[in-house]
């Protein structure tokens, strides 16, 4: 399958969670993704390593960055890309010699795509985090979590991988799209802290407006309404409803039974605590199956709360391929119609195995490239 981005070759330093996940979108989606591994990380004996649902769609080559020659040689593969990936410290690729400066000067199309934490400028720009940290200095993990409870962590969702990979994903292909107009690349600045703010916008404008507190547990969609809320099931299992409209909750009632009992108004917050307790009472009077029995395929706003297991089993997600089938790998999204992408694509067997392909394909020969590895600049 020929997914959008074909014929589009796009250089990857190797890094960690976020860049991967990131670069991952772009492989689906059919673009060619030549990752650039550590030396020192290639096996002295290399094996077949377990598939790897982060390294899908790209190849693998090796080579030295503190190595003179290993910089010029991927300056030179940059001359044949349409975009570079790095999610380094600010200021580590500049002085290895691959900063945006370096690479620019060689392709001044290319696009330059830069992955952090806290960003390239900022007070924390030099200091280490993670995708917690930058979730909890955006408001996002303070305004999840029980009522009176602490904040709850994200599973890296909206950091590493939303804030993140999503975002760098989306910064390099609007970057790429200018370019094939304009004839000049440039550098996107992808830190996740701003792509946290910029998925919290809406929630940022309610609580300026008074709709939002900062308050756990008492709001529209944190747990507070009790008709946007997960209950427990007679068997321990959860459900969820979400029937935030006023016909959609006119239904919920009366499939679980409360059409005719005297209940506060939907929408009166001072009685949310004593509905949601009704609610909890009700939901724990039957099994989670038996309440997908009654409640699934209805516009009463209802799922069964699943586990990862659970997830690739549900009859939704069956029918809609969801998962590559003999896999457990995730399938392609969004999905197009014409170029869907492809999620089968080969990972690396292990770091730098395609080294001598990828560079030969790119105009090395065979005596440069034995040249090269006896320089120790590539492995």
């Amino acid at each position: 399958m020929q997914g959008p981005l074909t014929g589009v070759r796009i250089l990857e330093l190797a890094g960690l969670g976020a860049l991967p996940f990131g670069s991952l979108k772009l492989a689906d989606m059919g673009a060619e993704i030549i990752r650039i591994e550590r030396t020192g990380d290639v096996p002295s004996t290399p094996a077949p390593r377990p598939h790897s649902s982060w390294d899908r769609g790209r190849r693998s080559i090796a080579i030295d960055l503190k190595n003179p020659a290993g910089i010029q040689t991927v300056l030179r593969l940059a001359e044949q890309a349409d975009a570079f990936l790095e999610s380094f410290r600010p200021g580590v690729v500049e002085r290895l010699g691959v900063g945006p400066d370096d690479v620019l000067a060689r392709n001044p199309r290319i696009v330059y795509g830069r992955l952090t934490g806290w960003g390239q400028t900022g007070t924390l720009a030099p200091y280490a985090g993670h995708s917690l940290n930058y979730e909890a200095i955006t408001g996002v993990i303070r305004a999840i979590g029980p009522r009176g409870g602490p904040p709850v962590p994200l599973l890296q969702i909206a950091g590493d991988f939303a804030g993140g990979g999503l975002s760098l994903a989306y910064g390099v292909v609007c970057a790429l799209f200018e370019a094939q107009r304009s004839g000049t690349g440039q550098v996107v600045d992808v830190a996740m802290t701003d792509g946290v703010m910029s998925l919290l916008a809406p929630y940022y404008g309610m609580q300026a407006s008074g709709m939002h507190t900062e308050e756990l547990g008492e709001n529209l969609f944190d747990g507070g309404a009790p008709f946007y809320n997960v209950y427990e099931t007679a068997d321990g299992k959860y459900v969820s409803v979400a029937p935030i409209e006023p016909h959609f909750y006119a239904l919920l009632l009366d499939k679980i039974g409360l059409a005719g009992e005297e209940l506060p108004e939907q929408y009166d917050r001072s009685q949310w605590p004593a509905l949601r307790e009704r609610f909890a009472e009700v939901f724990r009077s039957k099994t989670r199956d038996e309440w997908c029995e009654l409640l699934e395929q209805t516009d009463a706003c209802f799922a069964p709360v699943l586990t990862f297991t659970e997830a690739r089993q549900y009859h939704h997600n069956v029918a809609r391929d969801a998962f590559v089938e003999g896999t457990n790998e995730v399938a392609v999204a969004p999905r197009l119609s014409r170029t869907p992408g492809d999620p089968t694509r080969p990972s690396p067997s292990w770091p730098g195995v395609d080294t001598d392909i990828v560079l030969g394909e790119l105009g090395f020969d065979a005596t440069e490239i034995k040249r090269l590895r006896e320089d120790g600049a590539i492995a």
